[in-house]
Parts: structure tokens; C-alpha cells; sequence
């Protein structure tokens, strides 16, 4: 009875303090509270008991984080969420993870860490749920977002700088979930450089055409494919393949993931209207010789690129297509100038990253006869002729087996599989003629176009890959 003034002095003699607050409440409430403290240091035993068995992960030092503005108020277990954040963010750049998905579980009362490794998706670890909202929080403030806000997605960007650990950035992404929960995935953006056009796995003939179509002195080429198809990585390529003093390198990207020197790199930041449009229009008043344009979302910012590539520039940009040939129709569908377009096309690749066998226990065996014509007939028979390749006893492909170098995966490590489509007279036609997907393909087949599924067999047939990757990556 909180107007008991004997209990209430009673309580006071008992706790030494006269800061006491008190509330009238049901019998039946108290005792559930009472249960839910008892619960809560079981599951605080539960989290101890986990994170000693993280405690081979090297002690970090902490450095104050730039731009963080809000102050971490943590309870007692702040240090286990620091560390284990850390712990899950380290590891991922150290395996060459690309992206982190956070998954809390209600259903299974646990936390899913997952990585994307190699473009696929692995459980990595398991935490309590009552670490979700502790970690989406620590992830929160290291990328300076509300972290009250739990009802609207957020996205930010974490600037990850630890002692003795190399810099490297991650850009967050939170999503509210059922429960009351949030998913978060983190991309994480390394400061690489540039890949060179040699080791992208292309064939001879890719190459070398590839290498004749980014040296003319202006023209548009594209780079096509689905989100994680390595498109940034290959237009990068292509201009540390042209870079030198004598021309000026304009790039506008979201976000810049590859630095390279002698390059003007530009981030665009649509929320302030630094669209990708509007940066191409800075682009032409800036003496370019050579523009790169992340994507080519909307009709304006193709327009200007190929206006741009008329006009004396070579401009490389992206689209998210499956086909070199349905790229020229979905620019057409846009409602690009079929002519002017024409005129400016150098040429349109398009790729897929399929994983790698592992060299230190791929499997060799020798096909059948049904899965080597069912090969066959997946490359087209009378383009498979063109090969070379015949069905014999001495025929060994390699199938995924795993050990402790691949994590049991059997692959380790991606390549890329192409289908460049060159922009020759008979293609210039067909556009302006506003042909279709199928016609184009048709005609550039017969100019020696080696199509994604036909790229990826010839690579199941030389050993580096094997037709589940190659059936995975490629529309059928």
C-alpha cells in the first residue's frame, strides 16, 4: 500500500534512500515482472556463454568514429554488442563477403547473420533475439541514423576505422519487419582498384574486340546485366585500360565503390537533386573526352549520353537488362532516337559472375553421352559445330567436391561469362528500323556473337566452372 507511511519509511531504512517513486500495481503483474527478470539473466547467461565462444577474435582497439554525432548510451552489455558488431562486420571483409543480411527471427527466437559470398548467400552465425534491436542500434549510430525510428526504412552509410584494421565503408540499409523488428543489410563498399580487362575471363575474340571499341575517339558503349552482375567493376576496367594524362576522365556513380588516379569521380545524391541527368549536363561544360555514367535510369540521362557520344565523347553507362540485343529495344521503348542512337553505338556487353570451381579439389569425371548432348543442345547445335569440341573417352569435366579452403563449397572465387554484341552496319540497320529482340539476336549470332550460355559452356568444357552455375545465372 503505497499511503502506508510505515511501510513506505520501512522500504526507505531498507534501500538507504529517500529517492523512491511508488506505484500501485495488480498481484498478478508484479509476479509476471518478477518472472521476466528471472528469464532476462537466463538469456543474459545464454549471450555470455555465446560470446565466449567469440573470444579467439583478436582484442580491438576502438578509434573515435568521424562524424558520429549521437552518443552512445549503452547498459552493461554494450561492450558485447560493440565487440560483437565488430566481430560480424570484420569477419565479412575478411572472407571478401559483399553483403551482410541481419535477420532477426521471431519465429525462432534467434538472429540470422548471413553473408553473400561469391554471390551467394551463407548462414554465418546464429544470435540470441534479444541481440537484434542492441545491434541494429549499434549499426545505427555508427551510420548516424534515428535510431528511435523503427517503423520507416533508413539507409546511411558507416565509415569502419579500427586500429591496425584496414579502412574500409559499408552502406546500411534498414527495413522494418513483422514484430516489431528490423532487417538490416550492409553492402560493403571496399576501396579497391581497378581490375584489369585481362583477367575478367574473357574469350580472345571478346577481348580484343572489347579492347578496339573502348580506344575509338567517341561513341557509347554499355555494360548490361542484373544488380551483382560486376558491371561497375568491368566499366572500371575499361577505363584503366584507356587512362592516361593526354584525356580527361569525368565519372558519376552510386556509389563510388573503385577509385582510380587521374580520374574526376563525381557521387551522385538524388535527395539534393545531384541526379544522374544533371550531372551529365556539368559533365559537357567541363571539357570531357571520356564520360561514365553509373546507369542510364530514365530516358533524359540516355538522351544526353548518346547526344554526348555525337558530339566528339566516348561515354560508357549500364542498364539493367538480360541481353545485349534486348538492351536496343528497351532504349528504343525509352523513346530514344532510334538514328541518333544508331550512329552512336560502339557496342553492348553483357555479363553474368558465376562461381569458380575450386582448384584445390574440383572433381574431374567423364560425362555421359546425355549430358554431353544435353550440352550440346543448350549451346545451340549448329553453333556447337563452330567448337571444335567432339564427344570421346578422353572428355573429362569437373564437378564442386569442398574442403577446408572453399568452406566446403566446392567454389571458390567468381568470373564473369559475356555476350558482347558489336554495333556493325547490319546491327545500325536493324535500329534504326527499330527491329526486334529477336531479329537483332539472329543477326548478331551470325556475326560471331557468342551468347551467356554459350560463354558459360565453353568454361563448364575447360574446367573453371560447372552447368549449375552457368543454368543459374542464365535466362533459359
Amino acid at each position: 500500500n503505497p499511503n502506508d507511511p510505515m511501510k513506505i519509511d520501512h522500504i526507505r531504512a531498507l534501500l538507504k534512500t529517500d529517492r523512491i517513486k511508488f506505484y500501485v500495481g495488480l498481484k498478478e503483474d508484479i509476479e509476471r515482472y518478477i518472472e521476466l527478470i528471472y528469464e532476462r539473466r537466463e538469456e543474459e547467461e545464454r549471450e555470455r556463454e555465446l560470446f565466449e565462444d567469440l573470444s579467439n577474435l583478436p582484442k580491438i582497439s576502438l578509434v573515435e568514429e568521424e562524424e558520429e554525432e549521437i552518443e552512445e548510451e549503452w547498459d552493461e552489455e554494450s561492450g558485447e554488442v560493440v565487440r560483437a558488431v565488430d566481430h560480424i562486420l570484420l569477419s565479412a571483409f575478411r572472407q571478401g563477403a559483399s553483403d551482410i543480411h541481419i535477420e532477426p527471427s521471431p519465429q525462432e527466437k534467434r538472429t540470422i547473420i548471413r553473408f553473400r559470398l561469391d554471390g551467394v548467400c551463407q548462414e554465418y552465425i546464429s544470435l540470441p533475439l534479444s541481440m537484434a534491436r542492441p545491434v541494429l542500434s549499434r549499426l545505427k549510430i555508427m551510420a548516424g541514423l534515428d535510431i528511435s525510428e523503427r517503423r520507416l526504412p533508413q539507409d546511411g552509410k558507416i565509415k569502419f576505422r579500427r586500429k591496425g584494421i584496414t579502412p574500409f565503408e559499408l552502406r546500411l540499409a534498414t527495413i522494418p519487419t513483422v514484430g516489431g523488428y528490423e532487417d538490416a543489410v550492409l553492402r560493403i563498399l571496399a576501396k579497391a582498384g581497378a581490375m584489369k580487362l585481362e583477367d575478367m575471363g574473357m574469350t580472345e575474340r571478346n577481348l580484343s574486340t572489347l579492347k578496339r571499341l573502348i580506344t575509338q575517339p567517341y561513341g557509347i558503349v554499355l555494360v548490361v546485366g542484373p544488380t551483382g552482375s560486376g558491371k561497375t567493376t568491368t566499366l572500371h576496367a575499361c577505363l584503366d585500360y584507356i587512362n592516361t594524362p593526354k584525356i580527361k576522365i569525368w565519372t558519376a556513380e552510386d556509389p563510388v565503390e573503385i577509385t582510380q588516379k587521374g580520374m574526376r569521380q563525381v557521387e551522385v545524391k538524388p535527395k539534393i537533386g545531384l541526379d544522374f541527368a544533371r550531372v551529365m549536363r556539368a559533365f559537357l561544360r567541363a571539357d570531357p573526352d571520356v564520360i561514365m555514367i553509373g546507369e542510364m535510369r530514365d530516358k533524359e540521362t540516355a538522351s544526353i549520353a548518346v547526344e554526348a557520344s555525337l558530339t566528339g565523347h566516348l561515354v560508357f553507362s549500364t542498364l539493367h537488362t538480360n541481353s545485349a540485343p534486348e538492351t536496343i529495344t528497351r532504349l528504343l521503348d525509352m523513346g530514344i532516337n532510334p538514328l541518333n542512337f544508331a550512329d552512336s553505338l560502339l557496342g553492348v556487353l553483357a555479363q553474368r559472375l558465376v562461381r569458380r570451381l575450386c582448384k584445390d579439389c574440383k572433381e574431374p569425371y567423364h560425362p555421359d553421352e546425355e549430358e554431353f548432348e544435353s550440352l550440346v543442345m543448350e549451346y545451340g547445335k549448329d553453333y556447337f559445330k563452330n567448337t571444335g569440341i567432339t564427344y570421346s573417352k578422353e572428355l573429362v569435366l569437373y564437378r564442386p567436391k569442398g574442403c577446408d579452403k572453399c568452406m566446403n563449397t566446392g567454389y571458390r572465387g567468381r568470373m564473369g561469362i559475356h555476350e558482347l554484341m558489336e554495333g556493325t552496319a547490319t546491327i545500325k540497320r536493324l535500329i534504326k528500323k527499330e527491329a526486334e529482340t529477336e531479329t537483332i539476336r539472329d543477326a548478331a549470332l551470325k556475326e560471331g556473337m557468342t551468347t551467356l550460355k554459350q560463354d558459360g559452356i565453353l568454361k563448364v568444357l575447360s574446367g573453371e566452372t560447372d552447368m549449375d552455375e552457368v543454368r543459374r545465372v542464365c535466362v533459359t
